[in-house]
């Protein structure tokens, strides 16, 4: 039995050796050594000072997004739990619809709508305003961050809240919980799992992401993706590029282990105090 179970292991073992062991040997080998001797250097870290307001923007904008995400998506993961199973399955569909076109598209869909003689201005003009500046802005790449990924977040958030044990929720109010207080001491506490997953399912891409900082948003939104990108396509230092990939891999490992961090045994003090 034990020999059936190892073997069962060997595909997932064959795809992490292939598709995220060496991908990561390859960027931690380039991060460290010369582009031209190919020697062991640190030279490449270094110079991570000079781009350390990239990171900050890319981290600050990636948050805000993330917040932005998880005070719409709650609402809408607890309507649609609520509702009937038929109703479920039908919402569902429509949150994960933008998912199935690609990415590229939905981010120039906001262009055409945002930019100077996008619809947005033309209707503007129209009616006998001034046009808007809505697109090259921090709030542009923030509104593609959050209409690209909001899915990521809502979908966690609908799979915990459903799960919560109904039983609990009778319990608080038949202790005397106001609906207020049941949705603070209980409901909210029990969906923290689901909270922590969307805030990393949305962080994490955004953080890294480059396409709609490049569509949406102009020099002074400058992504640390936009900067890795540049380097192994314009500047050709691919070295510096996996350095700057090194650094944000390291960066998101952290953000992602405090918010898991926050979110362990959570369910079980809830019940505690049920």
């Amino acid at each position: 039995m034990k020999n059936n179970n190892k073997l069962l292991a060997c595909p997932y073992i064959i795809w992490m050796v292939l598709f995220t062991i060496i991908p990561l040997g390859i960027v931690v080998y380039y991060a460290l050594t010369d582009s031209i001797t190919g020697q062991f250097t640190l030279s490449n870290l270094s110079g991570m000072g000079t781009y350390l307001p990239i990171f900050l923007r890319s981290i600050w904008l990636s948050l805000f997004a993330s917040l932005i995400c998880l005070i719409i998506g709650y609402p809408v993961a607890y309507f649609i739990a609520q509702c009937k199973p038929l109703t479920q399955r039908f919402l569902e569909m429509l949150i994960m619809l933008p998912m199935c076109m690609s990415f590229l598209l939905r981010t120039l869909a906001w262009v055409a709508m945002l930019e100077d003689t996008g619809i947005i201005n033309n209707f503007i003009r129209s009616i006998g305003l001034s046009p808007l500046p809505l697109i090259r802005s921090n709030g542009a790449v923030i509104l593609g961050m959050v209409y690209n990924y909001l899915p990521y977040m809502i979908l966690p958030l609908y799979t915990v809240i459903m799960k919560i044990d109904n039983r609990l929720v009778e319990a608080a109010a038949d202790l005397g919980c106001t609906p207020a207080q049941v949705f603070s001491k209980v409901i909210l506490p029990l969906s923290g799992p689901g909270i922590l997953s969307g805030l990393t399912m949305v962080f994490v891409p955004a953080v890294s992401t480059f396409y709609i900082s490049q569509k949406l948003g102009s020099t002074g939104t400058t992504l640390i993706g936009d900067v890795i990108e540049s380097q192994f396509k314009t500047a050709y230092n691919p070295n510096l590029g996996a350095a700057m990939s090194l650094v944000l891999m390291i960066l998101i490992f952290i953000c992602v282990s405090v918010m898991n961090r926050f979110g362990e045994n959570e369910e079980e003090e809830v019940m505690a105090k049920v």
